[in-house]
């Protein structure tokens, strides 16, 4: 499919707010406070005057809309989906209305239905699933046949990593496989290979952090011709259950076109290009409240705010959509430019969950001072992450690394040597006794209990985490809207003003493993 960028009107899409909280306080004080209505009249052209207007309630007021668009579409705004549809609408509302430069990037995306996993005997149960990234569609009813699986402790699993593993397996079953060991796709090849109709693949359970659904990718597409679905660690073993039976169905996928949002804030300097970008869709069981309307809502806000300023640099706002299926979105926006459009791209900064409930400040490790980049950090990369903890330090706030992983939006821009940073306030992985020591919250549970769940509404958020925040995706963009020296060596202008931006006080080093580092387990591919 061709790609074409275009610029759309969408219907209009009516949200209510609900019940909010108070507004953020300045980052600077300031004798008295300005108005909504002077914070989106006026040039908000330096740190104070844009901290100050950037505000929480105005972000959770964007929040809100998003929940509302989920409540109305089955609760969720996941790509292919009307969901998606309206918070695209929404966004593009929102942007043209504070007077932004709005166009709609469409890009060739297949859509696959929720799965199903039913249990049928000896007990009765519908199960949470999803179908693996490569799977094949079908609707199968048959035995569950369980295939060298580990279900005392240790657990310590190698479940269909062998064509060995099926011997005599009956053909026409479905197989019943544990991750560890080997792949997705070697377990569901094997599978296939042995005759089975069907797969469910329920997590390790040898750790707290592998108990919960597990649904990644099998390592490409159109791996194998039959359904694979994924399931928890408790459910596979009910379903491993003697006599157990059960129905697996992953619909046909279909071609449906999806949509980026791109927003532009023309500069003096149209050459060097300031972009921020934030994924729009959430995942298909929840309306990804917190993953990632809090970095979508901090944008929307900022585009408010910043929209009467002129900057040096040009300002270029992205709401990717299809992230939560492989980062599609931008992946094919960056595919698309040519060489001298990359060429003007001074830099990316990626903002995905900055609210997490039980968060940490977390900035991403581009000097590789916790956590060892399994990715080629670009030049000028280390410079983004000074201007996050020096606003930190500025507002003394105790932060930490989190990987530069490129597991997110970013990955595109750091394969094509763009400088990129971020900001991550933690997912599926579990709290430190050292990190609740220091930002509260509790230990030895997940940074987002309801990570990728039905659970991440209006409610699954941190006011204190997504103020913060805000205000640091205000300060990195202006930042950078004035000048992008110290990342790419283009000499811009100096903010207005009397400020001095303090030195990073350093990471607090809570983690120390060299490879590890909390981090967004979209797509996991099993390597044990």
């Amino acid at each position: 499919m061709t790609r074409t960028t275009r610029t759309w009107r969408l219907g209009t899409v009516a949200v209510a707010a609900g019940s909010l909280v108070a507004a953020s306080v300045a980052a600077m004080p300031a004798s008295a406070a300005p108005t909504t209505a002077d914070c989106e009249t006026r040039n908000n052209s330096t740190y104070s005057k844009l901290l100050e207007c950037v505000r929480l309630d105005g972000v959770r007021e964007h929040q809100a809309a998003f929940q509302t668009i989920a409540d109305a579409n089955g609760g969720n705004r996941a790509a292919g989906t009307p969901g998606y549809v309206e918070s695209v609408d929404y966004v593009v509302e929102t942007l043209e209305a504070a007077g932004w430069e709005v166009s709609l990037d469409e890009f060739p995306f297949t859509y696959v239905a929720p799965a199903t996993l039913k249990q049928l005997t000896p007990i009765t149960a519908a199960y949470e699933t999803g179908a693996f990234t490569g799977s094949g569609p079908g609707d199968v009813t048959g035995n569950v046949v369980a295939v060298d699986i580990t279900l005392a402790p240790p657990r310590t699993s190698t479940s269909g990593c062998e064509a060995a593993d099926f011997a005599g397996f009956p053909a026409g079953s479905i197989a019943l496989v544990q991750r560890g060991g080997c792949t997705f796709g070697t377990k569901a090849v094997n599978a296939q290979a042995a005759g089975a109709a069907a797969v469910i693949l329920f997590n390790q359970g040898d750790t707290d952090a592998r108990r919960d659904l597990i649904v990644g990718t099998l390592g490409g597409p159109s791996v194998v011709g039959i359904p694979v679905v994924g399931a928890s660690f408790d459910d596979g073993v009910a379903l491993a259950q003697p006599g157990s039976t059960a129905r697996v169905v992953v619909a046909a996928p279909e071609s449906r076109p999806q949509l980026n949002v791109i927003a532009e804030l023309p500069g003096v300097n149209t050459g060097n290009v300031v972009m921020a970008g934030a994924h729009l869709d959430s995942v298909q069981p929840g309306p990804g409240i917190n993953d990632n309307g809090s970095g979508s809502a901090a944008l929307i806000e900022l585009a408010q705010q910043l929209s009467k300023h002129k900057p040096q640099n040009t300002v270029r706002l992205a709401w990717w959509g299809a992230e939560e299926a492989g980062l599609i979105g931008s992946r094919e926006y960056v595919a698309g430019l040519s060489p001298a459009e990359l060429d003007r791209i001074a830099l990316y900064l990626n903002f995905d969950m900055i609210g997490s409930p039980n968060y940490f400040f977390g900035v991403y490790d581009a000097d590789q001072s916790s956590f060892l980049a399994p990715v080629v950090v670009p030049a000028g990369s280390v410079a983004i992450e000074d201007t996050f903890e020096s606003f930190y330090t500025l507002r003394g706030e105790p932060y930490d690394d989190t990987a530069f992983s490129g597991r997110s939006d970013y990955q595109a821009f750091i394969n094509n040597g763009i400088p990129s940073g971020g900001l991550f306030t933690g997912a599926e992985g579990l709290k430190k006794p050292s990190q609740a020591a220091i930002w509260g919250g509790t230990a030895g549970m997940k940074f987002d209990p309801c990570y990728h769940l039905a659970c991440d509404t209006f409610e699954n958020n941190s006011n204190r985490a997504l103020e913060v925040n805000s205000d640091a995706v205000a300060f990195s963009v202006l930042t950078y809207a004035y000048s992008t020296q110290s990342v790419n060596g283009v000499v811009g202008t100096k903010m207005p003003g009397r400020f001095t931006v303090p030195a990073p006080a350093g990471p607090e080093k809570t983690d120390s493993d060299p490879l590890g580092g909390d981090d967004h387990d979209h797509e996991p591919t099993d390597n044990e």
